[in-house]
């Protein structure tokens, strides 16, 4: 029994904390916030699995300037944030080259089309079965020009697999009464699933965890020190020796890396939410609007709405205005929109996320005991699971289920990854 210490207490470390539990070994999870008080928190609670494309392509940056310069668009760069943030973007319009686009949509598609079954495996090894519900999931457009955007985006999830069925405007309000009238077309995925409630699973999670035996510490990691076979943690508690470490610390995941002679372009992307506490019926699935690029949940604590994707880094404090044009958002959505400032929850968190949209599933090249699950940016809540079932197995040595080589650690550097065969043993 290996003695494995995971670092992050989010959607994605604690999956992973408890996946290698199920393998026999010992495990304790650090985090100076308790589980899922991070980014997991505050997510739309909704398995995306429809989301492969990566942010970077040719598409999004025709998009981009429109959305920037919209003062309740999807897009924000904070100018004070821009010089810290610009070699990032270097890398981002690289990204966004066709051939790499191909390659990463690829790579999103495998591992989200298997997300929805490892998430069932995960929750019915600790009897959680009723945190994930088969919900349904709703795309909707205002506007009938998106008419032709709508067909197209219609068809390419068909090709790729997805079962999406076209709604006209009337069909719309019989399966969401909730919605506005001024919609005019919208798909729907009707094999879609969301969670109750994001932060509630997570703590479902950690409580089976800890049940189990594993070790939950209120602790921060500030360095992580390869000996010999093992690795040594520095915490905000003193040093603690294990064999194996993971390192899913989200947002801060790039500066552990950086320590150990790794340079990720990790940057983050600041996720905003408005929860309505009052409002938890007044949708009966998920709804994404295209043109607001804004998703409104319900879930057991409230109805909430997320967008933006805000490149602003970890210092700057949240901008209201995001919260002012959620609520502009859900009033033009919701059939009634009132009570949008009856107790309200603001909320911004950090997500991870990577140039080419793909998170990292690795061990490190050079020191097998260190391994990584990171930079899932928005999708999270969506690729924990697997996520966890692909690190485990590569850990352990074995064929993974997945090709692994779109989430290798060292792609940003040109240097090749460990092989699998160096990490067998006591996984």
């Amino acid at each position: 029994m290996s003695r494995i210490a995971v670092i992050g207490a989010g959607v994605v470390g604690m999956t992973a904390a408890l996946a290698l539990q199920r393998r026999g070994h010992a495990v304790s999870v650090f985090d100076p916030k308790g589980p899922g008080e991070g980014a997991s928190y505050g997510n739309a609670g909704f398995l995306a699995t429809e989301l492969i494309d990566p942010l970077a392509s040719p598409a999004s940056l025709r998009q981009a300037p429109r959305l920037w310069f919209d003062p309740h668009g999807a897009l924000a760069l904070p100018a004070r944030y821009l010089p810290r943030l610009t070699p990032w973007l270097a890398r981002f319009l690289a990204a966004a080259r066709p051939g790499q686009v191909e390659r990463g949509r690829r790579a999103l598609a495998a591992l989200n089309g298997a997300a929805v079954d490892a998430w069932q495996r995960c929750l019915a090894d600790i009897g959680a079965e009723h945190e994930l519900v088969a919900s349904g999931y709703l795309q909707v457009w205002a506007s009938p020009r998106g008419r032709a955007a709508a067909r197209k985006r219609m068809d390419e999830l068909r090709r790729w697999g997805h079962a999406v069925e076209w709604c006209e405007a009337n069909e719309l309000r019989a399966l969401e009464p909730g919605l506005s009238g001024a919609l005019s077309h919208g798909l729907h995925f009707r094999d879609a699933h969301q969670v109750r409630d994001p932060h509630a699973l997570v703590r479902r999670l950690a409580e089976a965890f800890e049940a189990r035996g594993g070790e939950l510490h209120r602790a921060g990691v500030t360095r992580l020190e390869p000996r010999g076979e093992g690795v040594r943690l520095h915490t905000d508690d003193g040093t603690r020796d294990v064999e194996r470490a993971v390192v899913a610390a989200g947002a801060w995941s790039h500066r552990l890396a950086a320590g150990l002679g790794l340079s990720i372009p990790l940057e983050t992307e600041r996720g905003y939410h408005l929860t309505l506490p009052g409002r938890g019926q007044a949708l009966r699935r998920p709804v994404g609007s295209a043109e607001r690029r804004c998703v409104m949940t319900p879930m057991s604590g409230g109805l909430r709405i997320v967008g933006f994707t805000e490149l602003g880094g970890l210092a700057l404090p949240p901008r209201a205005r995001r919260y002012a044009s959620l609520r502009r958002h859900a009033e033009a959505l919701l059939h009634d929109p009132a009570g949008l400032d009856d107790g309200a929850e603001e909320w911004m968190g950090f997500r991870p996320t990577l140039p080419d949209s793909l998170p990292v599933i690795d061990v490190h090249p050079d020191h097998p005991s260190l391994a990584f699950a990171f930079g899932h940016q928005h999708l999270g809540l969506t690729q924990a699971a697997i996520t966890a079932e692909l690190l485990v197995a590569r850990l352990a040595g074995e064929p993974p289920a997945l090709d692994l080589a779109p989430f290798r650690v060292t792609r940003f550097t040109g240097r090749r990854s460990a092989p699998r065969e160096v990490c067998c043993g006591k996984a």
